[in-house]
């Protein structure tokens, strides 16, 4: 059987400084405020590059006060960093990503505090052929995404830093208060790393599942701490999920119709059942073992999406909407299913509207 030709293989997912290339480079254009030691834009720019710009074309790509992402921004043109703390999936390393893409112009140098276990990993290791052959030398050192940032004068985004070890959370002290590495195996000058202008860290942890390790005083000392709670309005959320849907299957190289309908029930059981409280303030069980965040919300509809594709007739309905949904909030906890055929019969039943009639139809799907 011949085979079929492969299209060209492109990234599964670029970069925020990629995917908004022409964005970033419109607001630079037009920048006319005064722009950080180091950065590539005015903070108010910045600021626009995250919450959009409909004058400029620029979109909104998240959802929050004006008055966070405002203190976020002030705070990394400190010489603190800054810490986002949140429940998982309210997108606080997608903001991170934003804002580290729109000062930098690299979201890139990350570092991801579960992987991080040795000083090499967190500041510097070495080219073992080089350090053989020539020694201690410049040529030889393997900078860390940390060290790199300070070299050139980059924000750096530590993902979940609780994981983290403290003994390697401490070493960032010198970095956060002292801006300076010391690299004892080099002489001179070239063992002393100053960060240059526009260098910072921009770290985020998860207030729900905080990690093995015990986030150190000192460092917290040294960090502007900001939480980041999930989206409040229903509205708000719906046109996050539209928006962001259309483009995964735009990516997937999908074309398929989504029924705003059938996205509204979606994101309003999420918004129910992450909250404990229904849209009009009745009191709603709370599943115990997922999130249910946007984030989760988009990747349900996106998979709905493709199972409609690939199967169906190219639009999504609530069925294809109902496997995934149950597949997504159904996890490690045996008491949500409980908790989710009890939604069913409160929430869900007596909801007048065609596609919350037929979600209702659909229960035998959370049947033990």
């Amino acid at each position: 059987m011949a085979e079929r030709p492969q299209s060209t293989r492109r990234a599964q997912r670029d970069p925020a400084e990629v995917s908004y290339a022409d964005e970033l480079n419109r607001l630079i254009g037009q920048d006319r405020g005064p722009v950080p030691p180091g950065w590539r834009m005015s903070p108010r720019a910045v600021e626009a590059f995250v919450l959009g710009d409909e004058s400029l074309g620029i979109e909104r790509k998240f959802v929050a006060d004006r008055a966070i992402v405002r203190r976020i921004v002030v705070s990394l043109c400190t010489d603190r960093g800054c810490l986002l703390v949140g429940e998982p999936g309210t997108a606080k390393s997608w903001l991170s990503e934003l804002i580290a893409a729109a000062a930098s112009g690299s979201s890139t140098l990350t570092l991801q505090g579960g992987a991080v276990n040795q000083v090499g990993q967190l500041l510097y290791s070495w080219n073992e052929a080089i350090l053989r052959s020539e020694g201690p030398c410049i040529k030889a050192l393997v900078p860390s995404p940390l060290l790199r940032g300070m070299m050139e004068g980059r924000l750096v985004r530590f993902e979940e830093i609780a994981r983290c070890p403290q003994g390697l959370q401490d070493a960032l002290l010198s970095v956060l208060s002292d801006r300076v590495v010391v690299i004892p195996e080099l002489n001179g000058e070239e063992g002393v790393v100053f960060a240059r202008e526009g260098f910072n860290v921009l770290a985020t942890s998860n207030s729900v599942d905080e990690g093995v390790h015990v986030m150190s005083a000192a460092l917290k000392r040294r960090m502007d701490f900001e939480e980041i709670r999930p989206i409040r309005r229903v509205e708000d959320e719906m046109e996050v999920v539209l928006r962001e849907v259309q483009k995964h299957n735009l990516k997937a190289g999908i074309t398929v119709e989504v029924d705003r309908r059938v996205i509204e029930v979606l994101v309003a059981m999420f918004h129910e059942l992450r909250n404990g409280q229904s849209v009009d303030g009745r009191s709603t069980d709370r599943l115990a073992g997922s999130a249910l965040s946007t984030a989760e919300a988009v990747s349900v509809a996106h998979a709905a999406s493709l199972n409609a594709w690939y199967f169906g007739g190219g639009t999504i309905t609530m069925e294809h909407l109902m496997h995934h949904i149950v597949g997504s909030a159904l996890k490690d906890q045996p008491d949500d299913r409980r908790r989710l055929r009890h939604y069913f019969e409160t929430a869900v039943s007596p909801r007048e509207g065609e596609n919350w009639r037929e979600a209702w139809s659909l229960r035998s799907l959370i049947q033990e």
